[in-house]
């Protein structure tokens, strides 16, 4: 990749995350830990010089939010980018976890529930979408970037940024309140 460092990090709790909900396109407000997260993000980045970096937020609300209060000390705008929205999660939109996972199936595979149940949404987006839409993402970039997206589109980034395949999302750590870097093929947590 031309343009390193790139600096992920995830939307802070929401309603619906509390609640196993999937949310992918739709979209709940951040709860009070949420906020806190944000604030813990802002905290992290404390520390680390922005200037010179494009900062892309995805425009869902959770993300925009997060984004705000994790960047108000550093950063003057925040430029929003669809391509850091969240999986699709078709008919799943708004459901509970437990409403959709097949009878037997783990739910702690990952903080987020299984990683496969975004692979089968009916009428959802997939991984082989959303990995198109992260490499086209990250062929754009033309400085150090920083982006606020969401728990799943996070771990694409960061795989595709890695060179890694779709099957490895599992492998990358998630979960709110993180700042991941990757840079020269290395990845690591803030």
């Amino acid at each position: 990749m031309a343009f390193q460092p790139i600096y992920v990090m995830r939307h802070g709790e929401t309603v619906w995350n509390a609640e196993a909900r999937f949310q992918g396109a739709l979209n709940s407000p951040l709860t009070k830990t949420g906020r806190a997260q944000a604030q813990q993000l802002a905290d992290i980045l404390a520390g680390h010089d922005l200037s010179g970096f494009d900062v892309r937020v995805s425009p869902q609300g959770r993300a925009f939010e997060t984004a705000a209060i994790a960047l108000a000390r550093q950063v003057l705008e925040l430029h929003t980018d669809a391509r850091l929205r969240e999986i699709g999660v078709g008919l799943w939109s708004g459901k509970l976890r437990s409403e959709v996972a097949p009878v037997g199936a783990a739910q702690d595979d990952t903080p987020d529930g299984p990683l496969a149940l975004y692979e089968h949404a009916p009428e959802g987006e997939g991984f082989a979408a959303l990995r198109a839409r992260c490499q086209d993402f990250l062929g754009s970039l033309t400085a150090p970037t920083l982006c606020v997206t969401h728990g799943i589109t996070s771990r694409m980034v960061r795989a595709v940024a890695l060179g890694q395949p779709s099957a490895n999302l599992g492998d990358l750590p998630g979960g709110q309140g993180m700042v991941y870097v990757v840079e020269d093929g290395v990845h690591r947590r803030l």
